[in-house]
């Protein structure tokens, strides 16, 4: 059998990590399925209140930067287009006819008045909100004088009352779902638009979809589904149904943008590298991901090892949590498997702009310097700073534990002697390190123990860079200059008295 594939995302807000997610998985499963195996991108803008042409650009170019390629969709097309619901609206008018027809379907005149009173009656009663029936026994001559009238409608689906909706999941096995607990369901709305369900079988089935894997909340309605395929007399095509766990937080809460950030907008603005997004989403799936991906250097190699092993039944049916410290921690090993000279590149392009006061010359080494200490791309900046402005220092600042002011402002002094003697030529970190070292374990310091070298070493990280941690202090000081370090130095003793 060709496998085929799909990920339907609906163009109505930022993309969210789930549709990466959703996408990684069905995008794996038809590769790994054989060189015939077709993963679909379909974009589900029926919602035209809320979906947008940048919402839908956005859900594109997130996929595409994360290397997730499809091989049909609304911008490379394929046999089965259009891709974009919106203009297939002459497909599902002759789909819901068909239906309305052939007794499966009827015209409900409810208004949104009559349908609001019908909710509060139901959640009095302690009832699961429903369609009561009212518009399903209506006469023909009855409806031909609302339509007379211009009174609005919308098509709905009948459902049996009795029984069961029986049906395999790859990961559930067998679910059983009784028809009386499923709703009358919307296909048509009143502006001539289909709802999700309609438009997702009748697109699933004219796309030869083989395979619907999808998140574990559209189990309840796979019973609509399933009567629209026989309905349709498709039962004989219907489609292998594997319904995937939600994404948690690590409270174990559904993922959601009011405890944890869900758009892939702001992982690439905070300076994620798509194949560390890529590879934390595969260890949600499959935990033989975890180390071996981290020598995977390109999306497009990951995938295609998460491919090579790819079992859809290894899928765990526990949440997986979206751990965002395990995120962030994937990603600073990701970075630094680049070499500083790729550093620079991939800065560039992510949009970090370098400060015009900081040479050319010395940024590829800044970067070497800094890729052991960040996390993500926007904790360069911050970083690097103070090699384009000076600290600006207040005497709390230098006001150090373990570190007295007095002897504070003995170190910079000490510093400031020691250094002086240091010739331009001979200015290198390991030259500033070794005389910096010896002249503080020669000094005869007012304490009994003396000062120890890790501890006058903190004033000296705040007098030069501004912090009492940073990138190595002696090649900061060797990039900045003599002239340039000394001036920081004799600054922040300034600030002492």
């Amino acid at each position: 059998m060709k496998v085929r594939t799909r990920v339907a995302p609906s163009p109505t807000g930022d993309p969210h990590v789930a549709t990466a997610y959703v996408a990684m998985i069905n995008a794996c499963f038809a590769r790994a399925s054989g060189g015939d195996g077709r993963f679909i991108l379909r974009i589900e803008d029926t919602d035209r209140t809320r979906s947008t042409q940048a919402s839908e650009e956005a859900i594109l170019a997130s996929l595409d930067w994360l290397g997730l390629a499809w091989d049909e969709g609304p911008d490379v097309g394929g046999p089965h287009g259009p891709y974009r619901q919106s203009e297939r609206s002459a497909v599902y008018a002759e789909h819901a006819a068909r239906l309305l027809r052939d007794g499966h379907a009827f015209a409900c005149f409810c208004s949104a008045e009559r349908l609001e009173e019908m909710r509060v009656a139901q959640r009095a009663a302690h009832e699961p909100p429903h369609y009561d029936g009212h518009c399903l026994t209506l006469t023909h001559q009855a409806i031909q004088e609302n339509e007379r009238a211009g009174v609005p409608c919308v098509l709905r689906l009948k459902v049996p009352r009795d029984g069961v909706c029986v049906f395999e999941d790859v990961l559930r096995g067998r679910i059983e779902i009784e028809w009386k607990t499923v709703d009358m369901q919307v296909l048509m709305k009143s502006d001539g638009f289909p709802t999700y369900h309609l438009a997702n079988v009748v697109d699933d089935h004219l796309m030869e979809v083989t395979h619907v894997i999808r998140g574990e909340e559209w189990i309840s309605s796979t019973p609509k589904h399933l009567l629209l395929y026989d309905y349709f007399g498709w039962s004989g095509d219907t489609p292998t149904f594997c319904h995937l766990p939600l994404l948690r937080n690590p409270d174990k809460s559904k993922l959601s943008k009011r405890k944890n950030p869900t758009s892939i907008l702001y992982y690439r603005a905070r300076g994620f590298l798509p194949e560390a997004l890529l590879h934390f989403l595969g260890t949600l799936v499959d935990g033989r991901n975890d180390e071996a991906l981290l020598e995977c250097s390109a999306t497009s190699e990951l995938l295609e090892r998460m491919c090579s092993h790819f079992d859809l039944t290894r899928i765990s049916l526990g949440g997986p949590v979206f751990d965002l410290e395990k995120l962030t921690w994937l990603n600073g090993q990701h970075l630094r498997r680049h070499h500083a000279s790729e550093m620079l590149a991939i800065l560039e392009a992510w949009g970090y702009a370098w400060p015009p006061a900081i040479a050319a010359e010395h940024r590829e080494r800044i970067a070497r310097l800094a890729m052991d200490r960040i996390r993500t791309l926007d904790e360069f900046g911050p970083l690097v700073a103070f090699f384009a402005e000076r600290p600006d220092l207040s005497k709390a600042d230098l006001e150090l534990s373990k570190l007295p002011p007095a002897a504070a402002g003995e170190a910079l002094a000490l510093a400031l002697r020691a250094l002086a003697e240091i010739a331009d030529a001979l200015w290198r970190e390991a030259e500033i390190g070794n005389v910096l070292k010896a002249a503080v374990a020669a000094h005869e310091w007012p304490f009994a123990q003396g000062l120890r070298f890790r501890d006058a070493v903190r004033v000296y990280y705040v007098a030069v860079t501004g912090s009492p941690t940073s990138l190595p202090l002696f090649d900061a000081m060797e990039i900045l200059g003599k002239g340039e370090s000394l001036r920081r130095l004799e600054t922040a003793l300034e600030k002492l008295h």
